[in-house]
């Protein structure tokens, strides 16, 4: 190939790429067209997604050393800690959340908007209720927990924050389980690339927030209010206009609301209730397990070089969600084939994303921490090559993750996920006493490695046949 052929090859990508991002141009009605719709949203999705989480990040990056500063290693674990619980409670809609995204998914794959409507108008109303049971039991219980024994902490102004913190974390947290519905609907809808536009205002309102918080020296409760009310702001906004304007075919309405459809809103999510939790526990009770072991002080040497190497997955992650709709949305239209060679491209390129940005992190992340909080945190070596590897790991269990869920083969992961649960939180117990912050990220990569990414090797190859086979059937049938 000569040199101007070379050149015109790497030139026609991004005119290739700006072409399928354009609106769509083919029959919608052949599996062509509806491949290359498909291949439009989840590339305009991902895109996106990585703006939002870089937005994120980069609120999160410059609110660390503000916070570890102002806070001091205590009271910033247990600002650590209450952001590990917002995902660990993430489990709190029941599963709802992620069964109304499988559903809305369904319905879109077979045209059938009002169908979307019954589901997103039932799943509010479901996802309501929680959000108010979560907090009346919270307020019955309130008065008698001690609530700095969750810290381990021994200052007084620990202790004195400890209660007030939870309570705003609490109120914040159930006023996201109804609003945060907005974000499944546009991802089930293959239109993830708006909730991601508003994602990036939220985190710009929480970073602003949280820095007013510290210019007026406010309490950790004022800090926690700041830093979840950002996102809330946005899913309101973000639910007013899209519901009003894109899509008011899938406007939710009392009338279209049902205690069947919501029946089925709960059941769906079941399986998922118990995904969450199983991987919630995996990966982020670390720094519960280190602050009870070690001390809440123990924590930052954990949570900041974790933070740093969360960059990884973070952005993996929102390139590949978008998968999860499409591959739904292509096996109920019966174009397994494009499920098939979208996996397995998705695999190849999340372990190899992961593995450039992880392994040279490794060893300039001791440099970059030192800058970043002024030499208040040493991690140890092992516990930045643990992180490393981990990412690998993580990035390829993600790719196989939004496939298997796609399919809807959720009961094969919620048992690989709970075994991986139970053997992560023993292998942490026991390596945390024994080698120290490092010997968590050890436990959960042995944990993860053993129980989750061999099973899923062996019936993901299954799986594709399965949905070969289906076809292949309809086909003839049809003809």
């Amino acid at each position: 190939m000569t040199a101007a052929a070379t050149l015109r090859r790497i030139g026609s990508v991004p005119l290739a790429l700006l072409n399928d991002l354009r609106g769509p141009t083919g029959d919608l009605e052949s599996p062509e067209g509806r491949a290359r719709e498909r291949r439009r949203r989840v590339m305009m999705s991902a895109m996106m997604s990585m703006a939002a989480k870089i937005v994120s990040v980069g609120t999160a990056l410059i609110t660390v050393p503000i916070t570890l500063h102002y806070l001091g290693t205590e009271r910033y674990g247990m600002w650590m800690i209450m952001s590990s619980l917002v995902a660990m409670l993430s489990f709190a809609d029941l599963g709802m959340g992620n069964g109304i995204l499988n559903m809305v998914a369904t319905a879109y794959g077979r045209n059938d908007m009002g169908a979307v409507r019954r589901i997103v108008s039932s799943g509010l109303m479901m996802l309501t209720l929680v959000a108010i049971v979560v907090m009346t039991g919270f307020a019955i219980a309130y008065p008698h927990v001690e609530w700095f024994k969750l810290f381990n902490v021994a200052s007084p102004l620990g202790r004195s924050e400890a209660g007030p913190a939870i309570a705003v974390f609490v109120a914040g947290f159930a006023l996201a389980i109804p609003t945060g519905i907005i974000q499944r609907v546009q991802m089930g809808l293959q239109n993830g690339f708006v909730a991601s536009m508003w994602l990036c205002g939220g985190s710009v309102l929480a970073l602003a927030s949280v820095l007013l918080a510290v210019h007026y020296e406010a309490s950790l409760p004022w800090l926690v209010a700041a830093f979840l009310g950002g996102p809330i702001v946005a899913n309101v906004l973000n639910t007013l206009v899209y519901f009003s304007g894109a899509r008011r075919d899938a406007r939710p309405a009392i009338s279209a609301a049902s205690w069947e459809t919501g029946r089925l809103v709960l059941r769906g999510g079941m399986l998922f209730l118990v995904l969450q939790v199983a991987a919630a526990v995996t990966y982020n009770s670390h720094n519960i397990i280190i602050a009870q072991i070690l001390g809440a002080s123990s924590v930052a040497t954990f949570a900041v070089p974790e933070r740093l190497f969360s960059l990884v997955t973070m952005t993996a992650s929102m390139a590949l969600a978008p998968l999860w709709p499409a591959y739904r949305e292509s096996i109920e239209r019966g174009d397994s084939e494009w499920a098939r060679l979208t996996l397995l491209r998705s695999i190849k390129v999340a372990l190899g994303y992961a593995a450039t940005l992880s392994i040279p992190l490794v060893f300039i992340s001791p440099w970059i921490i030192h800058y970043w909080v002024a030499g208040a945190v040493r991690p140890p070596f092992a516990l930045l090559l643990g992180l490393g590897l981990w990412k690998i790991a993580e990035a390829g269990g993600l790719a196989l993750g939004m496939f298997l869920n796609g399919a809807h083969v959720i009961k094969p992961q919620v048992v690989f996920a709970s075994v991986t649960a139970a053997a992560s939180i023993a292998l942490e117990l026991f390596l945390v006493r024994k080698i120290g912050v490092a010997g968590s990220v050890w436990a959960t990569l042995t944990a993860f490695t053993l129980f989750t990414i061999v099973p899923y090797a062996f019936i993901t190859p299954r799986i594709l046949r399965g949905l070969r086979t289906s076809n292949d059937k309809a086909s003839h049938h049809g003809s």
